[in-house]
Formats: C-alpha cells, sequence, structure tokens
C-alpha cells in the first residue's frame, strides 16, 4: 500500500490545526488541568497527534494536556505520589474527552475502508464489528471528566519519540514483544496503549507473566485511590465516586493558561 497520498493529507491536518488561534474559554467549574496538580506526571496525549487508531489528531484536542475533574486529578496524584516511592512515574495517554471527539470516532468507524492505522491498533478485529465489540460507543465516560488512559513507567525514562505517519518507519502490532512496539516506555503492559484486542483484557492469560503482574500491580494502585477498571482495557479507569456521572461534557481541551 502506498503511504504517499495519507502522509500529505496527515501533514496538511498537522499543518492547519497549528495554524488555527481559538481563544480557548475557562474550564468549566470543577475541572482543572493535571498539570497545575501533578507536574511530575508524563502527559502522551494520543488524541491530539496522528498516532492512534484512526491515524490524525482527533477534533477538540487543541492541545496535548490532560484536564480532569479535581477529584479524579487529585485521586490520580495520589497515586503518583505512591508509586513514586517504587520509582515509578505515572503516564497519561487520554483524560478528559470531548463529545465531538466521540462523534468523530463515530463517523471514522461508519467508513470501513479508512483503517491505514490497523496493525499498530486492531490487527485481528475487523473494524466493522467495533460497536458490538465495545471499542466505539457513541458515549464515553471519558467526556465525564473522571476517566483516565494510563501506564507506569520507571523515573527518568526518556520521553517516547512520537511515531508520525511519515518518519518511514513501519508501523507494528500492538501485541508484538514489549521491546518490538513503539513509542513504549513503559513497563511491560502485554500491548500497548488502544490495542483493540482480547489481549488487552485485563485478566488475559496470553501475555506474560510480568505483564500479568504489571497490570495487576497497576490495577490495585489505582483501586487503592478510588478508581474502578474496565473489563476490556487495562489502561482504562474511572473514578467511582465521579462528580459528574450523568454529564457529558464537549468544551474544547487546551494548554492551562489558554
Amino acid at each position: 500500500m502506498s503511504l504517499t497520498r495519507p502522509c500529505r493529507l496527515w501533514s496538511a491536518i498537522l499543518m492547519a490545526a497549528v495554524a488555527v488561534s481559538v481563544t480557548a474559554e475557562p474550564l468549566p467549574e470543577g475541572f482543572v488541568h493535571l498539570q497545575t496538580l501533578a507536574p511530575e506526571i508524563v502527559q502522551d496525549m494520543r488524541y491530539h497527534g496522528a498516532y492512534n487508531f484512526i491515524g490524525q489528531p482527533i477534533d477538540g484536542y487543541l492541545a496535548p494536556s490532560c484536564i480532569l475533574t479535581r477529584q479524579a486529578a487529585e485521586a490520580l496524584q495520589a497515586v503518583q505520589t505512591e508509586v513514586a516511592k517504587e520509582g515509578l512515574r505515572v503516564k497519561v495517554f487520554d483524560c478528559y474527552r470531548p463529545t465531538r471527539a466521540v462523534a468523530h470516532f463515530v463517523r471514522w468507524s461508519q467508513d470501513v475502508a479508512d483503517q491505514p492505522m490497523k496493525l499498530a491498533f486492531y490487527p485481528r478485529v475487523d473494524k466493522a464489528d467495533f460497536f458490538r465489540l465495545g471499542y466505539v460507543a457513541e458515549r464515553s465516560g471519558h467526556s465525564r471528566g473522571s476517566t483516565v488512559d494510563l501506564v507506569l513507567e520507571p523515573i527518568g525514562t526518556s520521553a517516547d519519540v512520537a511515531v508520525t505517519p511519515d518518519d518511514g518507519r513501519p508501523l507494528v502490532d500492538c501485541t508484538a514483544p514489549h521491546a518490538d512496539r513503539y513509542p513504549d516506555s513503559a513497563l511491560d503492559f502485554g500491548t500497548g496503549f488502544d490495542c483493540m484486542d482480547p489481549r488487552s483484557h485485563p485478566d488475559n492469560t496470553e501475555v506474560s507473566a510480568a505483564a500479568q503482574a504489571n497490570r495487576a500491580r497497576l490495577t490495585a494502585v489505582m483501586v487503592r485511590h478510588g478508581f474502578r477498571p474496565l473489563p476490556e482495557e487495562w489502561w482504562h479507569f474511572t473514578l467511582e465516586d465521579e462528580p459528574f456521572p450523568d454529564t457529558y461534557f464537549d468544551f474544547l481541551v487546551t494548554a492551562p493558561g489558554e
């Protein structure tokens, strides 16, 4: 498959995103930028860039910034404090997600031919089954502001080098051995983030013993600080006592101070 046309499209999208200047409104009451509470938590916000299961920046992400309800952010700060004693740190991939981003996912899922990132995110899943399998839904708990996707990695780990569609590197199966995947500086969790595959289920036993132990370790610390896991995704956690359990927000993701 030739990547020339998709690469040009992605480049045009990224350039347009950089060129647009938007005056952001203040965050709704009850929300905070995680950076203001826990700057030591690494933010690798995948939906702001092109290395995600769609292959382009997602609607509503104007900055690579993690926004959460204050309660969720404070609980995650407590997680960071605990794991730091073990030489680890939290890295987040997605936090609050605007409902317009979810709508972007739904539109994409309806175009079965559009799947340039299949190998890296859903190598053994038919895109036509995304709704039935629960990988794409018309509503996401992320839009309530108290859900976070994250991993643990050693403190001092070099920042991952973002993979872009036109950097010349081939995509890698998200279930490949940990050392072969990229960017992936985290502990070995058996699959990459957003890997839509049964091996991403937290209780899957096809992944290595080390990966199973790391999943259990992540789940345990998150549960201790008030989060509940998701049966289909080892990286996904929602605050049990979320302050907006029935409200789905659509404000833009912006950087602190904007």
